[in-house]
Protein backbone atom coordinates (compact mmCIF):
# COMPACT_ATOMS: atom_id res chain seq x y z
CA UNK A 1 0.00 0.00 0.00
CA UNK A 2 2.70 2.33 1.04
CA UNK A 3 4.06 2.21 -2.57
CA UNK A 4 1.10 3.15 -4.36
CA UNK A 5 1.90 6.72 -4.63
CA UNK A 6 1.82 7.85 -8.43
CA UNK A 7 -1.88 10.09 -8.98
CA UNK A 8 -2.69 7.38 -11.35
CA UNK A 9 -3.11 4.77 -8.79
CA UNK A 10 -5.27 7.11 -6.92
CA UNK A 11 -8.76 5.03 -7.59
CA UNK A 12 -7.08 1.98 -6.82
CA UNK A 13 -5.39 3.36 -3.77
CA UNK A 14 -8.46 4.26 -2.61
CA UNK A 15 -10.16 1.09 -2.73
CA UNK A 16 -7.48 -1.00 -1.13
CA UNK A 17 -7.96 1.59 1.87
CA UNK A 18 -11.99 1.38 1.48
CA UNK A 19 -11.19 -2.24 1.63
CA UNK A 20 -8.97 -2.36 5.08
CA UNK A 21 -11.77 -0.11 6.49
CA UNK A 22 -13.53 -3.57 6.21
CA UNK A 23 -11.10 -5.73 7.82
CA UNK A 24 -12.14 -7.18 11.27
CA UNK A 25 -9.85 -5.00 13.24
CA UNK A 26 -10.96 -2.06 12.08
CA UNK A 27 -14.47 -2.89 11.95
CA UNK A 28 -14.19 -3.56 15.80
CA UNK A 29 -12.37 -0.12 15.99
CA UNK A 30 -15.01 1.68 14.13
CA UNK A 31 -17.84 -0.13 15.78
CA UNK A 32 -16.09 0.56 19.26
CA UNK A 33 -15.62 4.50 18.65
CA UNK A 34 -18.70 5.05 17.73
CA UNK A 35 -20.18 3.68 21.17
CA UNK A 36 -18.50 6.67 22.18
CA UNK A 37 -20.87 9.22 21.10
CA UNK A 38 -22.20 10.10 24.00
CA UNK A 39 -19.10 10.14 26.14
CA UNK A 40 -17.43 12.85 23.73
CA UNK A 41 -20.48 15.48 24.19
CA UNK A 42 -19.84 15.19 27.85
CA UNK A 43 -16.04 15.79 27.18
CA UNK A 44 -16.95 18.46 25.15
CA UNK A 45 -19.14 20.56 27.54
CA UNK A 46 -16.31 19.44 30.76
CA UNK A 47 -13.30 21.13 28.18
CA UNK A 48 -15.09 24.09 27.66
CA UNK A 49 -15.75 25.06 31.23
CA UNK A 50 -12.10 25.15 31.68
CA UNK A 51 -10.39 28.20 30.33
CA UNK A 52 -7.51 27.95 27.47
CA UNK A 53 -6.64 31.58 26.22
CA UNK A 54 -3.27 31.82 24.56
CA UNK A 55 -0.63 31.32 26.72
CA UNK A 56 -2.80 30.11 29.48
CA UNK A 57 -3.81 26.86 28.33
CA UNK A 58 -1.89 24.70 31.31
CA UNK A 59 -4.76 23.90 33.34
CA UNK A 60 -6.33 22.49 29.89
CA UNK A 61 -3.54 21.09 29.25
CA UNK A 62 -3.29 18.66 32.49
CA UNK A 63 -7.04 17.80 32.17
CA UNK A 64 -5.37 16.48 28.68
CA UNK A 65 -2.32 14.52 29.51
CA UNK A 66 -4.60 12.65 32.49
CA UNK A 67 -7.36 11.27 30.24
CA UNK A 68 -4.13 10.03 28.08
CA UNK A 69 -2.97 8.34 31.27
CA UNK A 70 -6.37 7.18 31.75
CA UNK A 71 -7.11 5.79 28.19
CA UNK A 72 -3.75 4.27 28.49
CA UNK A 73 -1.34 6.08 25.93
CA UNK A 74 2.00 5.75 26.68
CA UNK A 75 4.73 8.32 27.72
CA UNK A 76 2.37 11.21 28.50
CA UNK A 77 4.16 14.34 29.52
CA UNK A 78 4.18 17.86 29.11
CA UNK A 79 6.74 19.60 26.86
CA UNK A 80 8.75 23.01 27.54
CA UNK A 81 5.95 25.06 26.22
CA UNK A 82 3.06 23.52 27.44
CA UNK A 83 1.94 21.18 24.11
CA UNK A 84 0.99 17.51 25.87
CA UNK A 85 2.25 13.98 24.23
CA UNK A 86 1.70 10.89 24.05
CA UNK A 87 2.72 7.78 22.18
CA UNK A 88 0.73 4.48 21.06
CA UNK A 89 3.75 1.78 19.60
CA UNK A 90 3.02 0.80 16.38
CA UNK A 91 3.71 -2.87 15.37
CA UNK A 92 6.45 -5.19 16.67
CA UNK A 93 10.16 -4.36 15.44
CA UNK A 94 8.71 -1.09 14.34
CA UNK A 95 9.05 1.53 16.80
CA UNK A 96 12.05 2.98 14.84
CA UNK A 97 9.84 4.45 11.83
CA UNK A 98 8.97 7.94 12.08
CA UNK A 99 5.36 8.43 13.80
CA UNK A 100 2.30 10.17 12.17
CA UNK A 101 1.45 12.78 14.95
CA UNK A 102 -2.47 13.05 15.36
CA UNK A 103 -3.37 16.66 17.25
CA UNK A 104 -5.81 19.12 18.29
CA UNK A 105 -5.13 22.59 19.89
CA UNK A 106 -6.17 23.21 22.93
CA UNK A 107 -6.55 26.95 23.27
CA UNK A 108 -9.54 29.13 22.03
CA UNK A 109 -9.84 32.89 21.36
CA UNK A 110 -11.88 33.75 24.73
CA UNK A 111 -10.03 35.66 27.87
CA UNK A 112 -9.57 33.25 31.12
CA UNK A 113 -12.43 35.45 32.92
CA UNK A 114 -14.49 34.57 29.74
CA UNK A 115 -18.44 33.25 31.70
CA UNK A 116 -18.55 30.18 30.25
CA UNK A 117 -22.44 28.90 30.40
CA UNK A 118 -23.57 25.74 28.77
CA UNK A 119 -26.71 26.24 26.89
CA UNK A 120 -29.11 23.43 25.34
CA UNK A 121 -31.73 23.36 23.31
CA UNK A 122 -32.58 20.24 21.29
CA UNK A 123 -29.78 19.29 20.12
CA UNK A 124 -27.62 22.51 19.97
CA UNK A 125 -25.24 23.06 23.17
CA UNK A 126 -24.03 26.57 22.78
CA UNK A 127 -20.74 27.98 24.65
CA UNK A 128 -17.87 29.69 23.48
CA UNK A 129 -15.45 27.36 22.28
CA UNK A 130 -17.39 24.15 22.29
CA UNK A 131 -16.53 23.51 18.68
CA UNK A 132 -13.31 24.89 18.15
CA UNK A 133 -11.93 23.57 19.65
CA UNK A 134 -13.35 21.91 22.61
CA UNK A 135 -14.74 19.52 19.70
CA UNK A 136 -11.41 18.48 18.19
CA UNK A 137 -9.79 17.75 21.68
CA UNK A 138 -12.67 15.45 22.71
CA UNK A 139 -12.20 13.51 19.48
CA UNK A 140 -8.37 13.39 19.77
CA UNK A 141 -9.12 11.44 23.51
CA UNK A 142 -11.78 9.39 22.07
CA UNK A 143 -9.75 8.34 19.21
CA UNK A 144 -6.91 7.34 21.38
CA UNK A 145 -8.98 5.36 23.81
CA UNK A 146 -10.68 3.65 20.94
CA UNK A 147 -6.84 2.48 19.58
CA UNK A 148 -5.99 1.38 22.89
CA UNK A 149 -9.30 -0.69 23.69
CA UNK A 150 -9.52 -1.90 20.24
CA UNK A 151 -6.10 -2.28 19.23
CA UNK A 152 -5.56 -2.09 15.31
CA UNK A 153 -1.87 -3.07 14.27
CA UNK A 154 0.09 -0.24 12.21
CA UNK A 155 3.38 -0.03 10.91
CA UNK A 156 3.97 3.88 12.10
CA UNK A 157 3.87 4.28 15.64
CA UNK A 158 1.14 7.48 16.29
CA UNK A 159 1.67 10.47 19.09
CA UNK A 160 -1.24 12.21 20.11
CA UNK A 161 -0.42 16.13 20.30
CA UNK A 162 -2.64 18.72 21.98
CA UNK A 163 -0.82 21.88 21.17
CA UNK A 164 -0.96 25.47 22.62
CA UNK A 165 -1.24 28.55 20.88
CA UNK A 166 -3.24 27.98 17.48
CA UNK A 167 -5.08 30.92 17.90
CA UNK A 168 -4.62 34.74 17.21
CA UNK A 169 -1.52 36.03 19.22
CA UNK A 170 -0.74 32.49 19.91
CA UNK A 171 0.44 32.15 16.56
CA UNK A 172 0.63 28.74 16.38
CA UNK A 173 3.77 28.85 19.04
CA UNK A 174 2.53 25.07 20.12
CA UNK A 175 3.25 22.96 16.69
CA UNK A 176 6.44 25.38 15.69
CA UNK A 177 7.64 24.14 18.74
CA UNK A 178 7.14 20.82 17.85
CA UNK A 179 8.52 21.35 14.65
CA UNK A 180 11.45 23.45 15.30
CA UNK A 181 15.17 22.81 14.17
CA UNK A 182 16.48 19.58 15.42
CA UNK A 183 12.94 18.38 16.31
CA UNK A 184 12.33 14.58 15.96
CA UNK A 185 8.96 15.55 14.74
CA UNK A 186 10.48 16.89 11.72
CA UNK A 187 10.64 13.30 10.61
CA UNK A 188 7.32 12.59 10.97
CA UNK A 189 5.68 10.38 8.41
CA UNK A 190 2.54 12.47 8.53
CA UNK A 191 0.66 15.28 10.79
CA UNK A 192 -2.87 15.15 11.36
CA UNK A 193 -5.00 18.32 13.05
CA UNK A 194 -8.25 17.81 13.90
CA UNK A 195 -10.29 21.17 14.10
CA UNK A 196 -13.35 22.04 14.74
CA UNK A 197 -16.22 20.25 12.76
CA UNK A 198 -17.74 18.95 9.57
CA UNK A 199 -16.82 15.97 8.20
CA UNK A 200 -16.23 16.68 3.98
CA UNK A 201 -13.57 19.13 4.28
CA UNK A 202 -9.76 18.65 3.88
CA UNK A 203 -7.33 21.41 4.41
CA UNK A 204 -4.58 20.43 2.34
CA UNK A 205 -3.44 24.49 1.48
CA UNK A 206 -2.16 26.76 4.10
CA UNK A 207 -3.54 29.97 3.97
CA UNK A 208 -0.50 32.04 5.12
CA UNK A 209 -0.94 35.36 7.07
CA UNK A 210 1.42 38.10 8.42
CA UNK A 211 0.34 40.32 11.31
CA UNK A 212 1.46 43.42 12.72
CA UNK A 213 0.93 46.10 15.66
CA UNK A 214 1.51 49.41 14.02
CA UNK A 215 2.45 52.36 16.94
CA UNK A 216 2.06 56.10 16.45
CA UNK A 217 4.30 57.84 19.21
CA UNK A 218 4.07 61.80 19.97
CA UNK A 219 4.70 64.02 22.84
CA UNK A 220 0.80 64.60 23.49
CA UNK A 221 -0.63 67.40 24.85
CA UNK A 222 -3.41 69.62 25.87
CA UNK A 223 -5.99 70.25 22.95
CA UNK A 224 -6.25 74.48 22.84
CA UNK A 225 -2.77 75.31 24.54
CA UNK A 226 -0.72 72.71 22.22
CA UNK A 227 -2.78 72.23 19.59
CA UNK A 228 -0.15 71.96 16.42
CA UNK A 229 1.68 68.58 17.57
CA UNK A 230 1.41 66.26 15.52
CA UNK A 231 -1.21 63.83 16.59
CA UNK A 232 -0.87 60.08 16.12
CA UNK A 233 -4.41 59.26 15.54
CA UNK A 234 -4.70 61.87 12.73
CA UNK A 235 -1.98 59.49 11.16
CA UNK A 236 -3.79 56.33 12.49
CA UNK A 237 -6.87 57.63 10.39
CA UNK A 238 -4.86 58.92 7.11
CA UNK A 239 -3.51 55.45 7.21
CA UNK A 240 -6.73 53.50 8.20
CA UNK A 241 -8.32 55.19 5.07
CA UNK A 242 -5.74 54.51 2.89
CA UNK A 243 -5.53 50.84 3.61
CA UNK A 244 -8.82 50.30 3.00
CA UNK A 245 -8.60 51.82 -0.58
CA UNK A 246 -5.71 48.97 -1.57
CA UNK A 247 -6.47 47.27 -4.85
CA UNK A 248 -5.80 43.59 -3.20
CA UNK A 249 -4.87 40.92 -5.55
CA UNK A 250 -7.26 38.40 -6.14
CA UNK A 251 -5.40 35.81 -7.59
CA UNK A 252 -3.81 34.82 -5.58
CA UNK A 253 -6.12 35.82 -3.45
CA UNK A 254 -5.17 38.47 -0.69
CA UNK A 255 -7.22 39.84 2.47
CA UNK A 256 -6.53 42.68 4.25
CA UNK A 257 -7.75 43.20 7.50
CA UNK A 258 -7.21 46.35 10.20
CA UNK A 259 -8.80 44.38 12.98
CA UNK A 260 -8.39 46.39 16.21
CA UNK A 261 -7.27 49.84 16.73
CA UNK A 262 -6.64 52.07 20.19
CA UNK A 263 -4.84 55.32 21.35
CA UNK A 264 -5.75 58.50 23.72
CA UNK A 265 -6.54 58.96 26.64
CA UNK A 266 -9.21 62.05 26.86
CA UNK A 267 -11.50 64.21 24.05
CA UNK A 268 -9.48 67.05 25.34
CA UNK A 269 -6.36 65.54 25.10
CA UNK A 270 -3.85 65.42 21.95
CA UNK A 271 -2.66 61.67 22.27
CA UNK A 272 0.51 60.51 23.05
CA UNK A 273 0.25 57.63 20.95
CA UNK A 274 -2.25 55.42 18.28
CA UNK A 275 -2.22 51.93 17.18
CA UNK A 276 -3.59 49.21 15.29
CA UNK A 277 -3.68 45.81 14.21
CA UNK A 278 -3.62 44.31 11.22
CA UNK A 279 -3.86 41.17 9.33
CA UNK A 280 -2.81 39.84 5.99
CA UNK A 281 -4.01 36.92 4.50
CA UNK A 282 -3.12 34.88 1.39
CA UNK A 283 -1.95 31.37 0.36
CA UNK A 284 1.07 32.49 -1.91
CA UNK A 285 3.60 33.96 0.50
CA UNK A 286 5.32 36.16 -2.60
CA UNK A 287 1.70 38.15 -2.57
CA UNK A 288 1.89 38.32 1.26
CA UNK A 289 5.19 39.85 1.03
CA UNK A 290 4.09 42.41 -2.14
CA UNK A 291 1.33 43.33 0.24
CA UNK A 292 3.44 43.62 3.31
CA UNK A 293 5.70 46.43 1.20
CA UNK A 294 2.40 48.43 0.45
CA UNK A 295 1.16 47.93 4.14
CA UNK A 296 4.85 50.09 5.39
CA UNK A 297 4.65 52.52 2.69
CA UNK A 298 1.34 53.71 3.20
CA UNK A 299 2.10 53.68 6.96
CA UNK A 300 5.42 55.90 6.67
CA UNK A 301 3.63 58.04 4.42
CA UNK A 302 1.18 58.72 6.65
CA UNK A 303 3.30 59.33 9.96
CA UNK A 304 5.28 61.84 7.39
CA UNK A 305 2.43 63.63 5.98
CA UNK A 306 0.70 63.95 9.40
CA UNK A 307 4.66 65.30 10.44
CA UNK A 308 5.02 67.45 7.40
CA UNK A 309 1.65 69.23 9.13
CA UNK A 310 2.69 70.08 12.58
CA UNK A 311 3.97 73.52 14.12
CA UNK A 312 7.67 74.37 13.61
CA UNK A 313 9.53 73.05 16.46
CA UNK A 314 7.25 70.27 17.75
CA UNK A 315 8.73 66.80 17.64
CA UNK A 316 7.92 64.71 14.95
CA UNK A 317 6.01 61.36 15.34
CA UNK A 318 8.23 57.90 15.76
CA UNK A 319 6.76 54.98 13.93
CA UNK A 320 7.02 51.32 14.86
CA UNK A 321 6.03 48.19 13.37
CA UNK A 322 6.08 44.52 14.83
CA UNK A 323 5.63 41.54 13.34
CA UNK A 324 3.01 39.85 15.91
CA UNK A 325 2.29 36.99 13.71
CA UNK A 326 3.64 34.62 11.09
CA UNK A 327 2.16 31.76 9.10
CA UNK A 328 3.78 29.93 6.58
CA UNK A 329 1.68 28.89 3.43
CA UNK A 330 1.89 25.61 1.49
CA UNK A 331 0.20 22.53 -0.07
CA UNK A 332 0.00 19.35 0.62
CA UNK A 333 0.30 17.17 -2.61
CA UNK A 334 -3.09 15.44 -3.38
CA UNK A 335 -1.31 12.04 -4.26
CA UNK A 336 -0.01 12.01 -0.96
CA UNK A 337 -0.45 8.96 1.55
CA UNK A 338 -2.06 11.39 4.00
CA UNK A 339 -5.07 12.78 1.52
CA UNK A 340 -5.95 9.58 -0.11
CA UNK A 341 -6.65 7.82 3.16
CA UNK A 342 -8.40 11.00 4.38
CA UNK A 343 -10.92 11.01 0.94
CA UNK A 344 -10.87 6.98 1.15
CA UNK A 345 -11.93 7.59 5.01
CA UNK A 346 -14.41 10.68 3.50
CA UNK A 347 -16.23 7.88 0.88
CA UNK A 348 -16.65 4.98 3.64
CA UNK A 349 -18.78 7.19 5.84
CA UNK A 350 -20.75 8.36 2.88
CA UNK A 351 -20.02 11.68 1.63
CA UNK A 352 -17.88 13.04 -0.69
CA UNK A 353 -14.03 14.92 0.31
CA UNK A 354 -13.34 18.75 -0.38
CA UNK A 355 -10.08 19.65 -1.04
CA UNK A 356 -9.86 23.31 0.60
CA UNK A 357 -7.45 25.79 2.25
CA UNK A 358 -7.14 27.13 5.58
CA UNK A 359 -4.98 28.30 8.31
CA UNK A 360 -4.10 25.86 10.98
CA UNK A 361 -1.63 23.65 13.16
CA UNK A 362 -1.37 22.11 9.55
CA UNK A 363 0.62 25.55 8.35
CA UNK A 364 3.42 24.17 9.71
CA UNK A 365 4.36 20.69 8.68
CA UNK A 366 2.71 21.75 5.23
CA UNK A 367 5.30 24.40 4.65
CA UNK A 368 8.18 22.17 5.42
CA UNK A 369 7.43 19.73 3.33
CA UNK A 370 5.70 17.12 5.46
CA UNK A 371 2.51 15.67 4.59
CA UNK A 372 -0.26 17.38 6.68
CA UNK A 373 -4.11 18.14 6.43
CA UNK A 374 -6.10 19.22 8.96
CA UNK A 375 -9.89 17.59 9.84
CA UNK A 376 -12.92 18.52 10.96
CA UNK A 377 -14.40 16.04 13.79
CA UNK A 378 -17.93 15.61 12.55
CA UNK A 379 -21.17 17.69 13.21
CA UNK A 380 -22.40 21.06 12.38
CA UNK A 381 -21.20 24.18 14.03
CA UNK A 382 -21.92 28.23 13.78
CA UNK A 383 -21.11 31.37 15.78
CA UNK A 384 -17.25 30.33 15.99
CA UNK A 385 -15.17 32.31 17.43
CA UNK A 386 -18.15 34.21 19.16
CA UNK A 387 -20.02 34.01 22.58
CA UNK A 388 -22.79 31.86 20.64
CA UNK A 389 -20.79 29.24 19.58
CA UNK A 390 -23.09 26.74 19.07
CA UNK A 391 -22.57 22.84 18.14
CA UNK A 392 -25.02 20.53 17.16
CA UNK A 393 -24.12 16.65 16.83
CA UNK A 394 -26.04 16.03 13.32
CA UNK A 395 -22.88 13.70 11.77
CA UNK A 396 -20.74 13.99 14.86
CA UNK A 397 -20.25 9.94 15.43
CA UNK A 398 -19.29 9.54 11.14
CA UNK A 399 -17.07 12.26 11.93
CA UNK A 400 -15.42 10.37 14.39
CA UNK A 401 -15.11 7.51 12.43
CA UNK A 402 -13.69 9.11 9.57
CA UNK A 403 -11.12 10.39 11.94
CA UNK A 404 -9.74 7.30 13.05
CA UNK A 405 -9.79 5.75 9.59
CA UNK A 406 -7.90 8.63 8.16
CA UNK A 407 -5.70 8.17 10.64
CA UNK A 408 -5.76 4.34 10.54
CA UNK A 409 -4.94 4.39 6.89
CA UNK A 410 -1.89 6.89 7.66
CA UNK A 411 -0.26 4.45 9.46
CA UNK A 412 -0.68 2.05 7.43
CA UNK A 413 -2.62 -0.79 8.52
CA UNK A 414 -1.23 -4.25 8.83
CA UNK A 415 -2.86 -7.55 7.89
Amino acid sequence: MTGLSPLSNQGRVLLELEKAARTAPVMAARKYCRQLDADILTDMVEIVHIPAPPFGEASRAAWIAERFRQVGLQDVCTDEIGNVLARLPGAANADDEPPVLLSAHLDTIFPAETRIQVKRNGKRIAAPGIADNARGLAALVAIARTLTSAPIPTFHPIVFAATVGEEGVGDLRGVKHLMRPGSPWRAAAAFITIDGTGRRRIVQRAIGSRRFAITFTGPGGHSWADFGLANPIHALGLAIGRLAEMDLARQPRVTLTVARIGGGTSVNAIPADAWLEIDLRSEAGSALLDVEDKVRRIVAEAAEQTNGQRRRGTPALQLEIRLIGDRPTGETPVNSGVIRAARAATRVIGEHAELVASSTDANVPIALGIPAIAIGAGGESGGTHTLDEWYVNDGGVEGIERALLTLVGTAVVRG
